[in-house]
């Protein structure tokens, strides 16, 4: 994306940015699940990265709201802002829950999943640098067919997780715990297909 052309074209910039900074979020929860070590110190910096991704929320609707020209339907941006900040939201949830449920080793499914969730919002991140461009290329839509593979490929992992979880996990407490936060990851996967979903549709209205 070359600068910045019109006022109202001032979205696609904040929507790199934003996902610029989900990225660094992504990479912090990945460090977690990698390296499980300094666990509260990891949590605690994943508490600020959210906060830091809720500012960038804010900033977006804060502009929507003072805009009367917008590139696409506000009602998507809008959306798109809304599955964006839901991403970290799960990502900073599951770190809190390592921490609130004591957990001491990490599975490997929820490791497989994690990079999937980093995997989707690099792709996301390319999609918004060629969002302007919509019309002229078609990047943006194989970046949307490329979360959407991810994103069923999650699917089938967090289906076996489960699977497993259920047929060998024999401690209750484990089993309740290990599903919630699978659950959770996988949310953050589904954030990512919704965002690029949101994103078909835009380039179906004005491509």
């Amino acid at each position: 994306m070359i600068g910045i052309k019109k006022k109202e074209d001032i979205f696609y910039k904040m929507f790199v940015d934003f996902a610029g900074k989900i990225i660094l979020a992504g990479e912090a929860f990945q460090d977690l699940v990698h390296n499980y070590e300094n666990v509260d110190e990891k949590v605690a910096n994943m508490k600020v990265l959210e906060t830091e991704c809720d500012m960038e929320t804010h900033k977006i609707l804060k502009s929507l709201h003072e805009s009367f020209i917008t590139p696409f339907d506000r009602e998507d941006i809008y959306a798109i802002t809304r599955e964006m900040d839901s991403i970290v939201d799960c990502m900073e949830e599951v770190a809190n829950r390592f921490q609130v449920f004591e957990v001491k080793v990490i599975k490997p499914e929820a490791v497989v999943l994690t990079d999937m969730i980093l995997q989707s919002i690099r792709e996301l991140e390319t999609m918004f640098r060629h969002l302007a461009e919509m019309k002229k290329n078609s990047i943006v839509m194989e970046q949307i067919i490329e979360v959407n593979r991810i994103e069923n490929e999650g699917d089938v992992v967090f289906r076996k997780a489960l699977s497993t979880l259920f047929r060998e996990e024999k401690d209750p407490i484990e089993l309740i715990k290990w599903k919630h936060l699978y659950e959770q990851i996988e949310e953050s996967i589904d954030s990512c297909e919704n965002v690029a979903n949101i994103l078909e549709g835009v380039v179906m209205k004005y491509a």
